[in-house]
């Protein structure tokens, strides 16, 4: 597998009229339920998706590093064309970006989870219920007045994002290190403490500093019917990247409806679309509507991933049926390159991302069509792409689009 070197398409790059859809599926890949079985994806009705596979090439695509589960933030990174190894994001810049939470340099962002814990304190929900965000609005509200690191130096933003995950950002001078999360990712265990890993005297007083914020927040919590407690996760200052403006000479749009999506394209240098409904038909029309102010469009949906993680099989069946519905009125438009992908694996089977490589088709006119007639992950084993890199999404579009220069005399 190569990974993206951006130096080279930095040099390469040309502009030109040709338009770029990427249109990601999160958690995508999956697995038969039962021995012998169909994944998600190939149970799914999806004759416009079989359709491009016939005159496109398919091809499975790792996230990070082989048998390594990847998490959004590095998935997302990683379709962008930027190493997820070499840039790590915390989750919690991410989440604040997304909601427009604007970083500055003495912030720390972390992402938090509502969770519901019984009375020897361990998780029995890690989603608290996925409450509704108007529930997620007033615990915010109730966190934000009952918590303070005042006395510390260091302001508190508490801020919600939709259903059982918020924000939180830490304020104040000499905030770092490399802190770890709290969350077991199981139930059935306690929460765990935030830890520095980076062996600083700031990383030492930053997981305090958090660690006693959390357990004011738990306090104020505790009464609490279904959102008790909570985690966070991806603690992390906002690092800063190029953009894909800078390497790719692209006008970027994102389509996505939850606020992590929009916050790490935001990160790359996209433009964030605002528009109403949160539905793949809803998508491809804010899609129609900036057709002509863009080159490159990336349309998240988010849905399959969280009825995987919710081990809902059907229900994740009928969201990639829901998608392929949608493809003709993208077609429409014309685009020169659209590829269909997801971020990650996230097999109802295990509940959870996965380490499995992502079914993946690249469409259009300059793509060489092979010998894959359906869209699934066993017949993607046999595309002309064969097993690469998701960080050579980009650069292959940016061929296929016309909008690289020679490489020499």
């Amino acid at each position: 597998m190569i990974l993206t070197d951006h130096t080279i398409y930095q040099e390469l790059a040309q502009k030109n009229d040709h338009k770029i859809v990427l249109l990601v599926m999160d958690g995508l890949g999956g697995l038969p339920m039962r021995p012998n079985g169909l994944t998600e994806l190939e149970t799914a009705y999806t004759p416009n998706l079989d359709r491009l596979a016939r005159e496109g090439s398919s091809g499975r695509a790792v996230p990070v590093r082989p048998g390594i589960t990847p998490g959004s933030g590095p998935a997302h990174l990683s379709l962008f064309s930027f190493d997820p190894v070499r840039y790590e994001i915390g989750r919690g810049v991410l989440e604040a970006l997304g909601i427009g939470f604007e970083l500055g340099p003495d912030d720390l962002a972390a992402r938090g989870n509502f969770a519901t814990v019984d009375e020897d304190g361990r998780i029995v929900d890690r989603r608290a219920g996925r409450i509704p965000t108007e529930e997620c609005v007033r615990l915010t509200q109730k966190l934000q007045e009952h918590t303070s690191l005042a006395q510390e130096g260091v302001q508190v933003f508490v801020r919600p994002v939709k259903e059982h995950r918020f924000v939180v950002v830490f304020r104040g001078p000499g905030l770092g290190g490399e802190l770890t999360e709290t969350d077991p990712l199981v139930t059935g265990k306690p929460p765990l403490p935030v830890r520095d890993l980076s062996g600083t005297p700031e990383g030492a007083r930053t997981a305090a500093l958090v660690n006693q914020w959390i357990e004011q927040a738990r306090r104020v919590l505790a009464d609490e019917p279904r959102a008790n407690s909570l985690n966070l996760r991806g603690i992390a200052k906002d690092p800063g990247l190029p953009h894909l403006q800078d390497i790719y000479q692209l006008r970027a749009a994102a389509i996505a409806v939850y606020p992590m999506y929009k916050g790490v394209a935001k990160l790359v240098g996209m433009t964030v679309i605002d528009f109403e409904g949160d539905r793949p038909q809803h998508q491809v029309a804010a899609l129609k509507k900036v057709w002509d102010a863009y080159d490159f469009f990336f349309i998240h949906i988010k849905k399959t991933d969280s009825y995987g993680e919710d081990g809902n099989f059907e229900a994740k069946v009928h969201e990639i049926e829901a998608v392929d519905a949608v493809i003709p009125d993208i077609l429409a438009l014309n685009p020169s390159v659209l590829i269909v992908t997801g971020d990650h694996s996230t097999p109802a089977r295990l509940r959870s991302h996965s380490y499995h490589p992502v079914p993946t088709l690249f469409w259009g006119p300059q793509v060489m069509p092979d010998s894959v007639t359906t869209f699934g992950e066993r017949a993607s084993e046999g595309g002309a792409l064969g097993l690469f890199h998701a960080t050579e999404i980009i650069p292959w579009a940016m061929g296929y689009a016309d909008r690289l220069k020679r490489f020499g005399a």
